[in-house]
């Protein structure tokens, strides 16, 4: 069973700066996409980047696009997130998740993912 823990979520002011990571355990974490998505008050989980098990493939949603950085340390199991220039609309528990893909790439669809860890909160204050 993939095991995916979150941790870097916190309070913090507009235009700050913060980086989620992401640590899995009992998988072969190259083999895997990683993914981070986000899940507002009264909205839907909504991707926001992924990244392909070597890292060379990436995504990103529109509005992140300039400000977020996904990234992978394969030798330490982690995905990171470095979120730049934070607004209050990116307020939302961020959610990692992990999708079994040895021949590459990176989907950006939630229900391809198949382990997810249990969020962390990230709030962002004007």
């Amino acid at each position: 069973q993939v095991q995916l823990v979150e941790s870097g979520g916190g309070l913090v002011q507009a235009g700050g700066s913060r980086r989620l990571s992401c640590t899995a355990s009992k998988l072969t974490f190259s083999r895997y996409a990683m993914g981070w998505f986000r899940q507002a008050p009264g909205k839907e989980r909504a991707f926001v980047a992924a990244i392909s098990g070597s890292g060379r493939e990436t995504a990103y949603v529109d509005s992140v696009k300039g400000r977020f950085t996904i990234s992978r340390d394969n030798a330490k199991n982690t995905v990171y997130l470095q979120m730049n220039s934070l607004k209050p609309e990116d307020t939302a528990v961020y959610y990692c998740a992990a999708d079994y893909s040895p021949s590459g790439g990176a989907t950006i669809i939630p229900y391809e993912y198949e382990s997810w860890g249990q969020g962390t909160q990230v709030t962002v204050s004007s």
